[in-house]
């Protein structure tokens, strides 16, 4: 640091300062710091700063699954809104296992971390013990349906089963089915599950069968459970998915069997994946906003560091939308068809 505010002409404790908060700088000096760094090829010891300060920039992030693209998501997002602020964000995942969750978190936590942002409001006593002995910011994303530890940052999955009940119904779906994968471990998909069959039987429809599997969820195991679905539940005429890649799979399935999506069965998922747009038919989703719960992540992660005073048992919610597309279009009475009355 000496080395680069001597290239810079400034102080140690400028270079300090901008590296801690550039924004405090100002634009010239961070140019002249900037160009030091670069000429110099110094990197920053963080964890030496972190010993002395008992602190660090990092946010640590778990998440369950670095594969599912709404993650993904929300990290990209959060990262880019924390980096303007000089956070950096270490990333971690879980599988949905709440005892790899309970390790991820001990090990984020020995890193001195600003603040820990975890998915969901589900974790294992262990994990809610050890992060009730820290005095650091926590955040729970995707989920604010229950009591949250300090800061809660998503949406009701009980709002989005009965969301996707009631646009199968209003599209004139009367027997409807629920399918999804690993909803033993995922209790968010499994809690949008029990609210779309609560809200098909409060609608005056057929109870709808729930038909799951206990692989991680992609279109292979999509297809093998719209096959069971249409094997042993012939009569149903839309079926709603618990992410995007089992409707994917499901419509591949259907397509393979010969039947005409949605004419002889309409198909849903979640997530707003970008292949749905892209598919054939277009598949209807569920948008969670995934972006806008990373930006408002950091943004309250960044005002209670900046003694803004975000209080705990704060709760965003950032909704999430309906998108209706072609999988999903209007159910045509067969007296439509014939032109009869």
């Amino acid at each position: 640091m000496s080395d680069v505010a001597a290239f810079a002409d400034v102080s140690p404790s400028t270079v300090s300062l901008y590296l801690r908060k550039p924004e405090a700088v100002s634009p010239q000096t961070g140019r002249v710091i900037a160009l030091a760094i670069a000429k110099l090829n110094y990197v920053p010891n963080f964890a030496a700063g972190s010993l002395a300060a008992a602190a660090s920039r990092a946010v640590g992030v778990v998440v369950p699954s670095i594969k599912n693209a709404a993650f993904a998501e929300t990290v990209m997002s959060l990262q880019t809104a924390l980096g303007k602020a000089n956070f950096h964000v270490l990333l971690g995942h879980t599988e949905y296992d709440e005892r790899e969750e309970e390790a991820v978190v001990r090990t984020a936590l020995s890193w001195a971390p600003a603040a820990l942002v975890l998915t969901g409001l589900g974790h294992s006593e262990g994990t809610r013990k050890v992060l009730a002995s820290r005095r650091i910011p926590v955040v729970e994303i995707f989920d604010i349906s229950g009591d949250c530890i300090d800061i809660a940052v998503g949406f009701s999955h009980e709002k989005v089963g009965e969301a996707m009940a009631d646009h199968l119904a209003e599209t004139g779906h009367r027997r409807l089915a629920f399918i999804g994968s690993r909803m033993q471990e995922d209790l968010r998909a499994a809690r949008r599950a029990s609210a779309f069959v609560a809200r098909t039987k409060a609608l005056g429809l057929p109870p709808p069968p729930v038909i799951g599997h206990p692989a991680p969820p992609d279109a292979e195991i999509g297809g093998m459970l719209m096959s069971r679905l249409i094997e042993s539940h012939p009569e149903v005429q839309a079926v709603a998915c618990s992410n995007d890649h089992i409707a994917l799979g499901a419509l591949f399935c259907a397509q393979r069997r010969g039947l005409r999506v949605p004419d002889d069965i309409a198909i849903m998922g979640f997530g707003g994946l970008a292949f749905t747009l892209a598919s054939t038919p277009p598949i209807s989703t569920v948008l969670p906003h995934g972006d806008l719960i990373g930006k408002e992540t950091a943004r309250l992660i960044i005002e209670r560091h900046g003694g803004k005073g975000v209080d705990r048992s704060t709760v965003v919610d950032t909704h999430f939308q309906v998108v209706p597309r072609e999988s999903t279009a209007p159910r045509v009475a067969a007296s439509a068809i014939t032109g009869t009355i």
